[in-house]
C-alpha cells in the first residue's frame, strides 16, 4: 500500500495556516492550531495501539470532529482506512468486518443510529482484532456500496485516486475558496461530504461550518448566523429548507450545492424563490468519485451538469459509463457485470446535451434507489426477509417509501418481520409497508410480479395484524 502522497498531502496541508485561524465549528470553534494537536495526539494514540504503516483500520464513529481528526491521524501513520456508516447496525458491521478482516476497529459506541447529527467530540474506543489481516491492496480508503447481489461491494481508492479528485475540485472555480464558510450536511463517510467537503476545505483554506440540530429552522439559523457562503446538502436539506415559514435572509451564500440523489425541479424552482440561490449539482459515486458537476445551478434537474476536469464519460445503451484505469471493486465476484475493458457502469440513465455536453440523469437501471442522500439496494431488503424462516418469497419496491410484499407461512405478522429487519438492516432500509399473503401473485411466464397496483390488488393479507410502521399492514 503507498501511502506517502496521501500523508504528505495531509502534513502539508496541517501546517499551512496560522495556529489562531478557524479550521472548523459547530458548538464551538476548532482552530488549525488545535486540528494539528488532535491529528498529532491520536497519531501517537495509534501508534501506542500498534497501528503502523499497512495496517487495516474499520472505522464507525458518529460524525464528529473527533471522527474527522481520527481519519487524518490515520492517515500519517500510514493505515487503510474503512469507513463505516454509523447507521449500520452490528448485523451489518459484522458482515463487513468478516468480509474486509481489518486489524482494529475504532467505534465511539453502539452501532446503528437511528438518528445522526454531528457532535463536537466523542469517545474513541479501539479494538484489536486478532483475525484481521494488514493491507494487500494499494487502497488508503475503502467503502461500501449497494451491490447487485444484495449484499455490499467493497470500493478501494488509492492515494493517488484520492489527490487526483482534489485536483479536479481545486480546477473549479466554483469549488469554496481560502476564508470561505462552508456548511457541510452531507455524510462524512461518503464520497463527496468527506473528499468534496472535508478534504477540499482542508487544501483550500476554508472553514467548515456544521450544525448540530437536524431540524431545518436550526439549519437555516447556522447558515445566517455563521454567515456560510457555500452550504452543501442533499435534496432532502434543500426541501426542508423551502418548507421553512418566514425564511431568514442568506446575503452571504454564494452557491448552495446538492449531491447523492437526483434532485426534484420543485425544489428547485422554490429554493431559488425563497433564497435568490440556485442549487447546484454535484453528480458521482463511490467508485469514481466527482463524474460531472453544475455548482452554479445554470442547469435545470435532470441536468447534473458537464463532467469535471480529468473525467471520460461515454453513454452506451442509454446508459452513462465512465473510464477508470483499474476496477475500483475488491471481493467482489460479478465484476464482470459492472466493469469491462475500463469502462464502468454507472446504471444511471443518461442524455448528453448535443450542444453543451452537460449530462442529464433520468434514472435508474437496477434496484438501487436513495432515500435522503442514503443509498439502499432493494435486493439487500429481500435478502434479509428471505432469511426469516417462514418467508417463501418477498418482493421490495420504492415509491414514496420502501413496501414489501411477502408470501409467509405459519401466520408469521407484519411486526414479526418488522422486528427481524430491524435486527439485520439499518433503520432507513425497513420497509414501511408490509403486505402479506401466502404466495406472491406471478407472471405467465413464472416470475414474482413487481407492479405495485397489481400486487395491491392481487394480495390478500395474511394477517389483519399492523406492523407498527406508518402505513403498514399485514
Amino acid at each position: 500500500m503507498e501511502n506517502a502522497p496521501l500523508k504528505s498531502w495531509i502534513a502539508d496541508m496541517l501546517r499551512r495556516h496560522p495556529e489562531d485561524t478557524i479550521w472548523a465549528q459547530a458548538q464551538t470553534q476548532v482552530t488549525w492550531g488545535t486540528l494539528r494537536s488532535k491529528v498529532a495526539d491520536l497519531a501517537q494514540l495509534f501508534e501506542i495501539q500498534g497501528i503502523r504503516p499497512g495496517s487495516t483500520v474499520a472505522v464507525q464513529m458518529i460524525p464528529s470532529f473527533t471522527y474527522l481528526w481520527t481519519v487524518l491521524a490515520l492517515w500519517t501513520r500510514g493505515a487503510q482506512v474503512i469507513l463505516m456508516d454509523p447507521r449500520l447496525t452490528r448485523t451489518e458491521v459484522e458482515r463487513l468486518l468478516n468480509l474486509c478482516e481489518p486489524q482494529f476497529l475504532i467505534s465511539s459506541g453502539s452501532s446503528g443510529a437511528i438518528r445522526v447529527v454531528f457532535q463536537g467530540e466523542c469517545e474513541v474506543q479501539v479494538e484489536v482484532r486478532r483475525s484481521g489481516h494488514p493491507a494487500g491492496n494499494p487502497h488508503v480508503l475503502l467503502q461500501f456500496s449497494s451491490g447487485s447481489t444484495g449484499y455490499p461491494k467493497v470500493i478501494g481508492r488509492t492515494a493517488d485516486s484520492l489527490l487526483a479528485e482534489l485536483a479536479s475540485f481545486a480546477k473549479l472555480p466554483e469549488m469554496p475558496r481560502a476564508g470561505e464558510r462552508v456548511l457541510l450536511g452531507n455524510s462524512l463517510t461518503h464520497s463527496f461530504g468527506l473528499i468534496g467537503g472535508v478534504l477540499h476545505a482542508l487544501g483550500a483554506g476554508a472553514t467548515l461550518v456544521f450544525t448540530t440540530n437536524a431540524q431545518p429552522r436550526a439549519m437555516l439559523s447556522t447558515l445566517a448566523a455563521s454567515q456560510a457562503n457555500v452550504l452543501f446538502g442533499v435534496p432532502f436539506h434543500f426541501e426542508l429548507l423551502t418548507r421553512v415559514p418566514e425564511p431568514l435572509p442568506l446575503p452571504a451564500l454564494r452557491i448552495a450545492v446538492s449531491g447523492g440523489e437526483a434532485l426534484r425541479p420543485e425544489v428547485y424552482e422554490q429554493f431559488h424563490e425563497r433564497y435568490g440561490v440556485r442549487i447546484g449539482q454535484a453528480y458521482g459515486m463511490t467508485e469514481t468519485g466527482i463524474i460531472a458537476t453544475d455548482l452554479t445551478g445554470a442547469l435545470e434537474p435532470p441536468a447534473v451538469g458537464h463532467p469535471v476536469p480529468g473525467t471520460q464519460v461515454r453513454v452506451r445503451a442509454g446508459e452513462l459509463e465512465v473510464h477508470t484505469d483499474i476496477s475500483p471493486y475488491l471481493y467482489a465476484g460479478d465484476i464482470a457485470s459492472r466493469y469491462a475493458d475500463g469502462w464502468l457502469r454507472t446504471h444511471d440513465l443518461c442524455t448528453v446535451d448535443e450542444e453543451t455536453g452537460a449530462l442529464s440523469v433520468h434514472g435508474r437501471t437496477d434496484s438501487l434507489v436513495v432515500i435522503g442522500g442514503l443509498k439502499v439496494d432493494l435486493s439487500e431488503v429481500e435478502l434479509a426477509l428471505a432469511e426469516h424462516p417462514n418467508v417463501t418469497e418477498s418482493v421490495v419496491l420504492f415509491g414514496s417509501t420502501i413496501e414489501a410484499f411477502v408470501g409467509v407461512t405459519g401466520g408469521t405478522t407484519a411486526r414479526e418481520l418488522q422486528a427481524w429487519c430491524r435486527d439485520r438492516l439499518s433503520h432507513y432500509k425497513i420497509p414501511r409497508r408490509f403486505e402479506l399473503a401466502p404466495a406472491i401473485p406471478r407472471t405467465s411466464n413464472g416470475k414474482l410480479v413487481r407492479n405495485r397496483e397489481l400486487l395491491m390488488s392481487r394480495m390478500s393479507p395474511a394477517s389483519p395484524a399492523r406492523s407498527g410502521l406508518s402505513g403498514a399492514r399485514g
